[in-house]
């Protein structure tokens, strides 16, 4: 194999990897029944965000928005629809976009608990804006407030996995 080639095979590797480790992700919150604790229906602790944040801190722009569409895509075929597809997906690619935005623009200003907080924020923005336009109503959009409460705890979770997880996989690859 010549050397140029390998480079580019550990990345689609590594895109696959992350992609399915995502979609386990996403599997295992069908699992943990959050609705018990937050009465709130689609309240999830975002673990799937785990893969974007470290796609955010480890990849290019272009395999990050792979991860998130190919992990999306998996989620739809095997356990969802048409609707939650497009539910996930804008969400992911929106939280993607501003964790992203955050981490290269205001690299010393907002920590990995700040950009994963946003991130979650911007995913429930996501979902609403989609239902908004899916069902033609704005019956949704008092329903963000409470989500976007819950993106503090969820996104704080989300940042402190990252956070002991993410930095000690960059440092061991380095």
């Amino acid at each position: 194999m010549q050397s140029k080639t390998l480079p580019r095979v550990r990345q689609i590797c590594l895109c696959g990897i992350l992609i399915a480790l995502g979609f386990a992700f996403s599997y295992l919150e069908h699992l943990i029944p959050l609705q018990w604790l937050i009465p709130i229906p689609g309240v999830k602790l975002g673990l799937a965000n785990l893969v974007s944040l470290f796609a955010v801190y480890s990849l290019n722009i272009w395999q990050s928005v792979g991860i998130v569409f190919g992990r999306c895509m998996m989620q739809a075929i095997l356990f969802g629809t048409i609707s939650s597809f497009l539910f996930s997906i804008t969400g992911g690619i929106l939280a993607y976009f501003m964790m992203y935005f955050l981490h290269r623009v205001f690299t010393e200003q907002v920590s990995i608990f700040g950009i994963s907080i946003a991130g979650a924020a911007l995913h429930h923005i996501g979902q609403i804006c989609c239902a908004v336009f899916y069902f033609h109503s704005t019956a949704f959009i008092p329903y963000l407030g409470y989500l976007l409460l819950l993106s503090i705890p969820i996104g704080f979770l989300t940042g402190l996995i990252g956070s002991t997880v993410i930095f000690r996989i960059i440092d061991y690859r380095t």
